[in-house]
This record gives C-alpha cells, structure tokens and sequence, in this order.
C-alpha cells in the first residue's frame, strides 16, 4: 500500500552541526538518520489510525539465539500481547524478500499477529497465521 505521510511535521533541533528529531514514545531526540524518519513518520502515522503510543516499543532489544535484535516498532495490544511488528528501511531501499525475512526472523520471537515492512513511502503488511497480504493496516484491538 502506498502511504501518505505529508501531514507528518517532526520536531527537529541542531545540536552540534547535527539534526536531531524527537521521539515521542521514547521521549527524547535521537540522530536524523533516513531510518529514524521513516521510523518517526510511522509511529505517526500508527498514532493518527488509533494505535496508543503508550503501547508501542521502538527498537526494544529481543533475545534471539546467541545475539540480540532490535524489531523498529512493536505495538502491543491493552493485555500486553504483541500485536503489531513493522520493520523500517530508509525510503531509498526496496522492499524486497530480505525485509520481509528479517521481519519474520524477529517475530519468531516476539509473536504478533501481524508483521509490516516499510520504507516510509510503501508498506506492505501480512497477517502471519494466513500469511495473507493486507490492503491496509489492521484496525487497533479495542
């Protein structure tokens, strides 16, 4: 699905010659790298369809054997499941089988019901038990 994302207005400060942008689920600025955007836009973009960004974690180490992953964004559900995986790629790298795999390597810990890949302007989103493709984010549980 392509995304619409232009109501997106980060907050931005220079510090050092360098950007920052502001993460509001973690609450403080990190380095404006084309990821970190993607990842920032998304987070709006989830919060704009009802996702409660309480309930998101952004880049939250996993154990994974013998290493540890960090998923971009987990959001989970009111009783503290994982509902939502979704990887972020800067908007210059295709969306190709290697994402995918590495957002279904992450979720063979984390579990959610779905997994999303993303590059800020396309997002494809999968249900994991059908692996179906969806046409559109799913609806936040109530």
């Amino acid at each position: 699905m392509l995304l619409d994302v232009s109501a997106f207005q980060p907050t931005l400060r220079k510090q050092n010659q360098e950007l920052y942008i502001f993460d509001a689920v973690r609450g403080k600025y990190f380095v404006l790298t084309p990821e970190e955007w993607v990842r920032q836009a998304i987070i709006f973009l989830l919060t704009q369809q009802n996702y409660p960004s309480n309930l998101m974690q952004i880049e939250r180490g996993i154990a994974y054997p013998n290493r540890v992953k960090r998923p971009d964004i987990v959001v989970y559900d009111r009783a503290g499941k994982p509902f939502l995986l979704i990887e972020c790629k800067a908007p210059y790298i295709p969306l190709q089988e290697d994402t995918l795999a590495q957002a279904h390597t992450y979720n063979w810990v984390v579990q959610a019901p779905f997994v999303a890949i993303t590059n800020g302007s396309m997002m494809f989103v999968y249900d994991t038990a059908s692996l179906t493709l969806l046409e559109a984010l799913p609806t936040y549980p109530d």
